[in-house]
């Protein structure tokens, strides 16, 4: 009887592969031309990739470093007589108060710097978990630019509804109750993903009343460090993640992020390290339209930050954008909640400014300068811990031996990632590895740009 598989002739199947190998040899040959023909020219871009590497490992322990400690404040100062007055400098190392909802939180009773000694893991949540969701879609998809379906499947893939999230328990004592992490604009988001919108529709105010609220511009950061140097490109990379949740001012607001980390590799820790943040921060922000509400709103406390004689008094400075915006409605903004994007975009340039490129400092004053005070801290940190690197972030707190793995699963789920036999525990010098590969095809594909002979540099042009 004849098989009913067919084998071709051992000829062919010589052929084949002969030819594949031909192949493989040809793309090699053009691989190793081009990166003999990626020279430097002095109009160029040079950037270390091993540096860079340490870069993006200093972002998630900095981001980190400001999201627990400012989880401590969260929503405990908002400007309501319940919650007055505002925490000062002097509240530095005293006990914690209740968020305005009238709980504290489990992992400190002291407003302090929250550390994470190794061993232990750094617990995901929304400043971090939703960019980390965007960098595996990036890696997954080997994609410069992900799709409004990619988006819509990896939300869903990865995040909880609020019906088949786990029970969690706040405290010992607490009732479980079911939890997917999810607020505002992003709950808002995910459910119209539920019933099959995709962005920019999730974000359309027809369909989400939240997208004024602060998400994107805490989960979007990362885009700028994903297109060094080239932040139209980064904006470009980000406008559906950011229409995911954010219209209007949000957009705005959570552009000027991306600008800002796109350039930050042009910064190093320096004694001018603040001046050099404020000259960036000054240049995002022509990214606002000439009468909107973000760019008079960052022209107002640019000014008031400028013409306080005292830069250790960042109290004087809330004070005035509480009562011109949360109580006067000045500039265009009317408050409505704690989440609003202007107030905490607001509150976050207040740390910037007076945080002066120092990385405690900034992520301080973040925690302390009141309303959802953990995405300031969070952004500052994973900022100012992109520019000063993993190694330096560990000199800054050398009191603490201090934690390089990442509890994602803590709020997501789903992820191939696994350390030591623990599922959905992931390590920042692997993420920042895996996120170096994605950098290489942004500078490929969308920049013209190439790695060099020695694999030690990318090298582009900006136009």
């Amino acid at each position: 009887m004849r098989s009913k598989f067919y084998f071709p002739p051992l000829r062919n199947i010589k052929k084949y592969f002969l030819a594949l190998l031909l192949a493989c040899l040809h793309l090699t040959l053009l691989t190793n031309e081009a990166r003999a023909n990626c020279v430097f020219d002095e109009d160029q871009v040079k950037i270390n990739i091993k540096d860079y590497k340490n870069r993006l490992h200093g972002f998630w322990l900095g981001q980190s470093i400001g999201n627990w400690t400012g989880l401590i404040t969260e929503m405990d100062k908002i400007g309501s007589k319940s919650t007055m007055p505002f925490y000062t400098d002097n509240d530095w190392g005293k006990s914690d108060e209740p968020a305005f909802w009238g709980e504290l939180v489990p992992h400190s009773q002291t407003i302090e710097f929250y550390l994470v000694s190794d061993g232990n893991h750094w617990g995901a949540d929304d400043d971090t978990d939703m960019e980390y969701l965007y960098a595996h879609l990036h890696a997954l998809h080997k994609s410069s630019k992900l799709t409004p379906e990619q988006i819509r499947e990896g939300w869903l893939k990865h995040t909880y509804s609020e019906e088949d999230a786990p029970f969690y328990k706040k405290f010992d004592h607490s009732t479980p109750h079911r939890e997917n992490f999810l607020w505002v604009s992003n709950e808002k988001a995910r459910i119209l993903m539920e019933d099959g919108f995709v962005p920019p529709e999730t974000s359309n105010p027809k369909y989400n009343s939240k997208s004024s609220m602060i998400d994107a511009q805490l989960t979007t950061e990362i885009f700028g460090l994903l297109s060094p140097g080239n932040p139209q490109n980064a904006i470009d990379m980000a406008y559906l993640p950011i229409r995911t949740t954010a219209t209007g001012n949000a957009a705005l607001v959570a552009n000027f992020y991306v600008y800002m980390h796109s350039l930050a590799f042009e910064l190093h820790p320096s004694d001018i390290l603040g001046e050099n943040l404020k000259e960036l921060a000054i240049e995002a922000a022509q990214l606002f339209p000439s009468k909107s509400t973000p760019k008079k709103i960052f022209e107002y406390v640019l000014s008031h930050y400028a013409n306080n004689t005292d830069k250790q008094d960042w109290e004087h400075t809330r004070n005035a954008i509480y009562e011109r915006y949360q109580v006067q409605s000045n500039d265009g903004y009317i408050y409505k909640e704690p989440f609003d994007s202007m107030i905490n975009f607001a509150a976050s340039l207040i740390s910037l400014f007076y945080g002066d490129g120092d990385l405690k400092r900034t992520i301080q004053i973040a925690a302390l300068v009141g309303w959802d005070s953990d995405n300031p801290a969070a952004t500052w940190g994973g900022l100012l811990g992109f520019i000063y690197g993993a190694n330096s972030i560990k000199n800054v707190f050398s009191e603490t031996n201090l934690s390089d793995t990442f509890w994602i699963h803590r709020t997501r789920r789903n992820f191939p990632t696994s350390f030591k036999d623990e599922p959905g525990i992931d390590h920042f010098h692997e993420m920042a590895n895996r996120e170096t590969l994605i950098v290489n095809r942004v500078i490929e594909e969308k920049m013209s740009g190439c790695i060099d002979n020695n694999r030690e540099n990318w090298i582009f042009s900006v136009n």
